[in-house]
């Protein structure tokens, strides 16, 4: 594409081929890295109840943006910095951390604002905390690495920077028992950490989810026109999922959201309970559009 785009401004007897893969060798040489790799953060699975509780630690799900502490900076779950002010982070350790930075249940928009925004002295952040649950470059087991954690919070004594507290659960009717007391006080959910596992920088059964509800992501392809009282506004929108699965999504959304909808190629989150016989989420409801940090 670029070829022909620089081919097309100059005549066939003003640049030849060898020139061309000059000029574009010089391009990507001076060509800024707007991003940096995304971290290898560990991923969860779904929780199933086929599982030794005894052996997992159990924890609050928070509902905030993922941070990893590189030791010299936060960056998000897709590579970019986040622009913490430098009172927030400067008792951080040069050890990894990951975390979520967090705001208060039901906080979550305010919080990607906070987050997006770049203030001068940082005074929206004075709310905010890390909630730190792992050290990814760490060796050690889960058992083990919880015990270091609680050494280096307790180290750092900032009441900005907290450890995620960790409990043992063991069984599935007291494990739903816990969820409900959690979701009915304003939270999203429980993780649940394998003890005995080591930090992998992918999705396993080592780290599971148990929420209400599922939730995954999609980018928006197409916009559907609505009907009845939502004539002239956004209906619903289809999406494609990473496996190539598409449908439609049109609940969960506000009139304003009908109004300017999430924009084509836009990665959204929507929730879900279960799979129809085809595949597909059943009762798929839009939650919001991915945070890019």
């Amino acid at each position: 594409m670029i070829c022909c785009i620089i081919k097309n401004q100059f005549s066939n007897d003003q640049i030849t081929d060898d020139e061309m893969k000059y000029f574009l060798a010089i391009l990507l040489i001076l060509s800024p890295i707007s991003q940096a790799s995304p971290p290898g953060l560990q991923l969860a699975n779904i929780y199933h109840d086929k599982l030794d509780l005894t052996n997992y630690w159990v924890s609050e799900k928070y509902d905030g943006v993922r941070a990893f502490w590189n030791g010299k900076q936060l960056i998000s779950r897709q590579g970019n910095a986040i622009n913490a002010p430098s009172w927030f982070t400067t008792v951080l350790p040069e050890e990894q951390l990951d975390g979520e930075l967090w705001l208060a249940h039901g906080q979550f928009d305010r919080l990607s604002g906070i987050v997006r925004r770049q203030s001068k002295d940082g005074s929206d952040w004075i709310n905010v905390k890390y909630m730190v649950f792992d050290l990814p470059n760490s060796s050690q087991i889960f058992d083990q690495r919880l015990l270091r954690l609680e050494a280096i919070i307790k180290q750092i004594n900032w009441p900005f920077v907290r450890l995620v507290k960790q409990e043992k659960i063991p069984t599935h009717d007291l494990l739903m028992q816990r969820l409900n007391e959690v979701v009915a006080d304003g939270g999203e959910g429980l993780m649940l950490h394998l003890g005995s596992s080591t930090y992998k920088n992918y999705r396993s059964d080592d780290l599971l989810k148990l929420k209400e509800h599922s939730d995954a992501e999609a980018v928006v392809i197409r916009h559907i026109g609505g009907k009845g009282k939502y004539k002239n506004l956004m209906g619903s929108v289809l999406v494609e999922t990473d496996d190539g699965k598409q449908f439609k999504i049109g609940s969960g959304f506000s009139d304003a959201e009908r109004r300017s909808p999430p924009a084509i190629g836009a990665t959204i989150t929507y929730k879900y309970f279960g799979f129809t016989n085809n595949g597909i989420p059943r009762f798929a409801s839009f939650l919001r559009v991915r945070n890019e940090h």
